[in-house]
């Protein structure tokens, strides 16, 4: 997704004026962007090398990675590497706001959710014509997940995906909390290395998740590191996503590689749905290594994994250079500022299908991505709790500093 180097507002740099040239007409700070997904890359390296062994091989030393917290001086400056952050309003205290009821009715409504009032407007809005779902059922949704989505998302920034008009309509992303907004939002102030400060929302409660996806947004794409460290996130990830048509049998089979490689490694791994057409897969990390260091892991996985199975896996980026038929693991998105739709997350896809945590056991067995979605998955959640609530825990975490060259 959109990369926060390229937020709203970001300071222009000064350029010499030259003769001849008409001045460039200054442009009032909007507080979105409008690039896909895909769009956003940093640029890479050639010619790293390899890492990632398959079972019975021995595992090969890593570049150093940093180590432990940061505790810089008032007075450091951001750079590309060190960005300073401060989150705003209280730390979130119990997630449970008891079971909400979006009204079924038209237009706006206010509700109580634990204790704050929250505006919700245009409930009857179609979202998902396909199925007839409208925003309020989008809302429900939300609510039903929320005890089991917050721990995932809270006290880290939050991207806003906005889709005023529903799934099929135009969408566009915004960074910076909107105002007005309740005094009860939580945000987290990000300094660029430009000197541009964005003030992100923090999603740490019910009342905060329905006033978010009240805006618009379908699903929610936080940062992979907390407020108080944004440059040292708490996993990588690997988004295996096919290259034009590839069947889904395929992807499940990439996956499983990926998911040997990775336990072969001592790899903790936890996998989930895109919700789209894909599959993500995580691994728990001790903070730790700087989001560079964790990008920098996952490339040399991922090329080792494209030299291994030639006729399955791709890491080559550059959309145009990918071979037809292969799935991609794509590594970028463990770059800084980068962000995948959370677990739990509904997607903008006709059925409302949702992101959701899968075992390696279904994966092997298979299933269909359209088999998770807006209208099943929370009795999913009732019957088998929140498969991903390891991916939070203290242990197990992979500590990449044992790979330490």
């Amino acid at each position: 997704m959109a990369s926060a180097r390229r937020a709203s507002g970001q300071r222009r740099a000064k350029t010499r004026p030259r003769a001849k040239t008409r001045p460039r007409a200054k442009t009032a700070r909007a507080p979105e962007t409008r690039r896909g997904e895909g769009q956003q890359r940093a640029k890479t390296r050639r010619g790293e090398a390899d890492y990632g062994q398959r079972g019975g091989e021995t595992p090969p030393r890593t570049p150093p990675v940093s180590r432990g917290a940061r505790t810089p001086s008032a007075s450091a400056r951001p750079t590309r590497d060190y960005h300073p952050a401060t989150r705003t309003g209280r730390a979130a205290g119990a997630l449970r706001a008891g079971r909400v009821e979006i009204p079924n009715v038209r237009g706006d409504v206010e509700i109580d959710v634990g204790g704050r009032q929250v505006r919700l407007t245009n409930l009857d809005k179609v979202f998902f014509a396909e199925i007839g779902a409208t925003k309020r059922d989008l809302l429900q949704y939300y609510a039903e997940v929320a005890e089991v989505l917050l721990p995932h998302i809270r006290d880290r920034a939050m991207v806003m995906k906005r889709y005023p008009n529903g799934a099929a309509g135009d969408f566009f992303f915004m960074k910076r909390a909107p105002t007005p907004r309740p005094p009860w939002i939580a945000t987290c102030a990000i300094e660029h290395a430009s000197g541009n400060v964005i003030d992100f929302p923090v999603i740490d409660d019910a009342a905060a998740l329905l006033w978010v996806i009240n805006l618009g947004c379908i699903d929610l794409n936080q940062w992979y590191a907390r407020c108080d460290d944004v440059d040292r996130p708490d996993y990588l990830h690997f988004d295996l996503d096919p290259v034009d048509d590839v069947p889904f049998e395929k992807l499940r089979e990439a996956a499983l590689v990926v998911n040997e490689t990775l336990q072969a490694l001592g790899m903790p791994t936890f996998v989930k749905t895109t919700g789209s057409r894909g599959l993500h897969v995580y691994v728990p990390i001790v903070r730790g290594p700087t989001q560079k260091d964790v990008w920098t892991v996952s490339k040399t996985i991922s090329a080792d994994l494209a030299r291994r199975h030639p006729r399955l896996l791709t890491a080559i980026y550059r959309k145009e250079a990918r071979p037809a038929g292969h799935v991609l693991v794509d590594y970028n998105q463990n770059a800084w500022g980068r962000t995948l739709a959370s677990v739990y997350s509904v997607r903008p896809r006709p059925r409302a299908t949702v992101s959701t945590p899968v075992t390696w056991e279904e994966v092997t067995r298979g299933f269909d991505l359209d088999d998770f979605r807006m209208d099943n998955v929370p009795a999913r959640v009732a019957r088998r709790g929140d498969l991903w609530a390891p991916l939070n825990a203290a242990r197990p975490r992979f500590d990449l500093e044992q790979w330490r060259g």
